[in-house]
């Protein structure tokens, strides 16, 4: 499972304008992803260039709503992130991917993975299953070459 393209920002840039928010720069806007998944994933990086170009206002209300719902205080990181894995799953959302590295890098071990997939398996079936296997074993490729890099 891959993520989608990255986005040529320059053409973005270009085309559509330049990144105009004054709440926040786009580092700023960035980092939090870059802590939580360890890189800043195709489609915010776009959302980010062309809302923070067009509707800077509606990109700080976004990423404010984002931040209030992703992290309540009655949680921790790693189960906000496990119970996002499992509701993308059930929707078979490529963005459960994501959730899946933002997971672990907050502790979740694979035993806690796999029991959040086999939930989904009861709602959803098999191709939960398969999906989320999939996921798994992709997310322990990237964990070991990350390890050897």
């Amino acid at each position: 499972m891959s993520l989608p393209p990255r986005i040529d920002t320059k053409a973005v840039r270009t085309r559509i304008g330049p990144y105009s928010d004054k709440k926040a720069t786009l580092d700023e806007r960035n980092a939090i992803y870059q802590e939580l998944i360890g890189f800043v994933p195709p489609r915010i990086e776009a959302r980010m260039a062309v809302t923070g170009a067009l509707d800077p206002q509606l990109l700080d209300m976004q990423e404010r709503m984002r931040e209030h719902a992703m992290y309540p205080k009655c949680f921790d990181t790693k189960t906000a992130q496990l119970m996002l894995f499992g509701m993308l799953l059930m929707d078979m959302s490529d963005a459960a991917q994501l959730h899946a590295i933002a997971a672990r890098r907050a502790g979740a071990s694979w035993e806690e993975m796999q029991a959040v997939i086999s939930l989904c398996f009861l709602f959803r079936g098999l191709p939960a299953a398969n999906r989320g296997a999939e996921i798994l074993a992709n997310l322990a490729k990237r964990e070991a070459e990350a390890q050897a890099a």
